[in-house]
């Protein structure tokens, strides 16, 4: 739906909060995406967004963790291929895909040791 960018990633989302808010979008039906760790900070802003999903490809920390427990927030982290982590809001998930039937992601040469 939207991009934003920026050096950190809390201005990211809060441009994306000033789209929406511009935009008059409604969002009981988004799902924030980002690169970056799930953060109490992070998990807060969504919150406050009302966005139900927050997701990343990267991990979480245990208080962003709780937070999303505590608020009814869906926190979804490590997101790679057929593999994510979904440590609050489960209830939200609808499982529609065989994993069977996913490809996984080609690995990529990356750190000495890494597979």
């Amino acid at each position: 739906l939207v991009y934003m960018e920026d050096v950190g990633r809390h201005n990211a989302v809060d441009k994306i909060a000033g789209w929406m808010l511009s935009e008059s979008s409604n969002a009981d039906d988004k799902i924030l995406y980002t690169t970056g760790r799930l953060t109490s900070e992070m998990v807060i802003k969504t919150a406050m967004m009302g966005i139900p999903v927050l997701a990343s490809r990267s991990g979480f920390t245990a208080w962003g963790v709780e937070i999303a427990q505590q608020v009814g927030l869906t926190l979804i982290g490590r997101m790679k291929g057929k593999r994510f982590i979904c440590l609050a809001g489960e209830d939200r998930l609808i499982r529609d895909a065989d994993p069977d039937s996913v490809r996984d992601e080609p690995k990529r040469s990356g750190r000495k040791g890494s597979e």
